[in-house]
């Protein structure tokens, strides 16, 4: 596999230029160095700031009452790394589509990311007062306003999708179909409601390939779509999806077992001190690192069909199995 030297990435134009910067720690098999030994991820900045412009543009225009849509900004504007729509994004370059077809369904996946958000941070749920160095929605909003800005999140998502130039109904889907799994995989992760006799190893496996793993398989899949992509180049980003998604959720498994919170820039240890099941806690640290590399190799099977279009999103792959926060 041919890829940019570490530090560099490509631009829309597949121009190497400066990333975005994220950390990253050292790859667990020299058989996989770090694409960003300097802790840079491949995400273009240019790419970013249309997801932000595009996000603002479609709230401001939606017909919703001021406060509500002060909310929903706070929401959607509140920082992060934008992986799910750059997902849409890369996805659909990948598949030989344009920015401009897949940007509507890379608003929709993120308005629905958001909302989740929004929801896990009120006191029901998580509590938590502090989101990314700000206060969360319910606590500058008020509780009320918060399950609204969600609600109206979750709602505005498909009318996002909708504008899709190809397969609107089909990304519709999609994004719906990813939202319950999501749902379905929060319920296993505080209120479990499990298959009875399921052992915990496939437990662990439930909760993280749907609370986190559906939005991101369902990213690649709409971007797939939203480039008209062939059925090869669909699959394949079904299945690189699919596996990054896991592997997404079991390498936040890791950082929070192994990095302080100053390093990780956010509480660690949450999860053991609450009991919850962890890939770390079922197969200790060196059996979910193996399962990463596992897992980044079925990733970057899958992009195989897409020939040299995929470098970004192994680029991505690459990135995300060794970040440490």
């Amino acid at each position: 596999m041919v890829t940019p030297r570490s530090g560099a990435h490509l631009d829309r134009n597949g121009r190497k230029g400066s990333s975005a910067t994220l950390e990253t720690m050292p790859a667990p098999s020299s058989a996989h160095p770090s694409p960003a030994a300097s802790g840079e991820a491949p995400l273009d900045p240019s790419l970013l700031a249309e997801i932000e412009s595009a996000l603002s543009a479609f709230l401001a225009e939606s017909d919703i009452p001021a406060n509500l849509r002060a909310a929903c900004l706070h929401a959607v504007l509140a920082g992060g790394k934008r992986l799910r729509p750059i997902l849409v994004l890369e996805s659909a370059r990948a598949a030989g589509g344009s920015v401009s077809d897949a940007m509507p369904a890379a608003i929709a996946i993120e308005f629905v990311h958001a909302f989740s958000l929004v929801h896990d941070d009120l006191p029901a749920l998580d509590n938590d007062t502090m989101r990314r160095g700000k206060p969360t929605c319910h606590v500058a909003f008020g509780e009320a306003m918060a399950i609204l800005a969600g609600d109206c999140l979750l709602a505005l998502a498909p009318v996002a999708a909708s504008r899709s130039r190809h397969h609107g109904a089909e990304i519709q889907r999609e994004l719906m179909s990813g939202s319950v799994r999501m749902i379905a995989g929060q319920v296993y992760d505080t209120l479990k409601g499990f298959p009875e006799g399921l052992p915990e190893a496939r437990q662990v496996e439930l909760i993280h390939h749907n609370k986190t793993g559906a939005l991101l398989e369902a990213s690649c899949r709409m971007g797939a779509l939203a480039a008209n992509a062939a059925p090869s180049a669909l699959d394949g980003l079904t299945r690189y999806g699919r596996a990054i998604g896991l592997m997404f959720q079991i390498v936040d498994d890791l950082i929070d077992a192994t990095q302080t919170a100053e390093h990780a820039g956010k509480a660690t240890g949450k999860d053991a001190e609450a009991g919850k099941l962890t890939y770390p806690g079922i197969h200790g640290i060196d059996g979910s690192r193996r399962e990463v590399e596992r897992l980044r190799a079925e990733a970057e099977a899958g992009l195989a069909p897409l020939g040299a279009s995929g470098a970004r999103l192994r680029e991505l792959v690459d990135f995300l199995a060794t970040r440490t926060r």
